[in-house]
C-alpha cells in the first residue's frame, strides 16, 4: 500500500471504532479497497483497540448551533461546472469559483469521497473572499465523481491511481488556474485525503505555489520539501490522533526546508471537523480555522 491507501483504510476501520460504519459496511468498504475479509477484520480488530470513543462533542457543537451557517457561506459564489485540459490529452472535469476582484487564486483538493457539493461550497467561499478557486475531480478519468452512486466506490478508486497521476492533475489545475488569474499568486488548501495530497503536492517541487493550507492530512512517508518555498498553514484537531501522529514529521521537514510554517491545531475537534455535511463538524474550530486561513491567505497572496 501507498500511504495514501493506508490512509484511506486506516480511516475507515478508524470510523467503525468511532460508531459512524457497521462493521459489515466497514468490511464491505475495505473489500472495495481489494482487501481480503480476514486482513479487513484485522484491521478493524487493531483500531478499535487503539482508537479512543467517538467524542461528542464534535457532534454535540454541531447540533447546538443550527443557527450559525458554516464560515464563509454568506459571501460565498455559485460554482460553475467547467473543464481544463490536462496530462497526456486527457480531459479534466472541475469546480470553478471566480472572485469579483481576485486577490489570488486557490486550489481546492478534494477529500477521498471526490468533487462532493461540501468541496463546491469551499471553493465558493473562497471566491466570496476574494480568491478565485478551483477544484479538480481527480476521478475524471473514471468518468467523474457524478458518476459514483455509492460514494464507498468512489474512494475505492480514488485508492487505485497513482500519487504520480494525482500530481499531474493537481498541476493542470494549477496552471488553468494561473491562466484564469494571471499574475496573482497561487495557494492549495485540500481536506482529509486532500490533506495529504497538498502535502504530496508540495514535496513534489511546486514553485508555482506560494502558499498551502493542508486540513488534518498525512504527511508522506519521507517526504522533504526540495524545490517549494510556499509558507504553509499546516491545520489539525486536537483529538485526531491518527493522523497528528505525522504532524511531527510534517513540521521536521518544514524547518529542514527553510518554509515559512505554522500548525494551529483546534481545541476540541476531532478529523474532519471543518466539513460541515459530516458528522464530525465543529462549527468553532471550523470558524477559528477559517479565519486563520484566510488570514495567511491575505499575508501570502494578497
Amino acid at each position: 500500500m501507498t500511504s495514501l491507501q493506508r490512509y484511506i483504510a486506516e480511516e475507515i476501520a478508524t470510523d467503525h471504532a468511532e460508531g459512524l460504519l457497521s462493521r459489515r459496511e466497514a468490511v464491505r468498504r475495505l473489500g472495495l479497497l481489494g482487501m481480503g475479509t480476514p486482513a479487513a477484520v484485522a484491521l478493524l480488530a487493531a483500531c478499535g483497540e487503539s482508537t479512543k470513543p467517538a467524542a461528542p462533542s464534535s457532534t454535540a457543537a454541531a447540533t447546538s448551533s443550527p443557527s450559525s451557517p458554516p464560515p464563509g457561506t454568506a459571501t460565498a459564489v455559485q460554482p460553475s461546472a467547467i473543464t481544463l485540459p490536462g496530462p497526456d490529452g486527457r480531459t479534466l472535469m472541475a469546480a470553478w469559483a471566480q472572485a469579483a476582484d481576485p486577490r489570488g487564486g486557490v486550489l481546492v483538493i478534494h477529500e477521498n469521497k471526490g468533487l462532493t457539493d461540501h468541496i463546491r461550497s469551499v471553493t465558493g467561499r473562497f471566491a466570496g473572499v476574494g480568491y478565485s478557486a478551483l477544484a479538480v475531480d481527480l476521478l475524471s478519468e473514471e468518468g467523474g465523481t457524478a458518476t459514483f452512486t455509492d460514494d464507498a466506490a468512489a474512494t475505492a478508486a480514488l485508492s487505485k491511481i497513482s500519487n504520480d497521476r494525482f500530481v499531474a492533475d493537481l498541476r493542470a489545475g494549477l496552471a488553468e488556474l494561473g491562466r484564469r488569474v494571471p499574475g496573482k499568486k497561487l495557494g492549495a488548501t485540500g481536506f482529509c485525503f486532500g490533506g495529504g495530497l497538498t502535502w504530496l503536492l508540495l514535496t513534489s517541487g511546486t514553485p508555482e505555489l506560494a502558499a498551502a493550507t493542508p486540513f488534518y492530512g498525512p504527511f508522506p512517508d519521507g517526504g522533504q520539501f526540495t524545490g517549494s518555498t510556499a509558507a504553509v498553514l499546516a491545520v489539525y484537531g486536537a483529538l485526531d490522533t491518527r493522523v497528528d501522529a505525522t504532524r511531527a514529521a510534517a513540521e521536521a521537514a518544514l524547518d529542514k526546508a527553510g518554509l515559512t510554517h505554522e500548525t494551529f491545531v483546534a481545541d476540541k475537534a476531532d478529523h474532519a471537523f471543518f466539513n460541515d455535511s459530516g458528522a464530525r463538524y465543529q462549527p468553532a474550530a471550523a470558524a477559528e480555522a477559517w479565519k486563520r486561513v484566510t488570514d495567511w491567505y491575505g499575508r501570502y497572496l494578497g
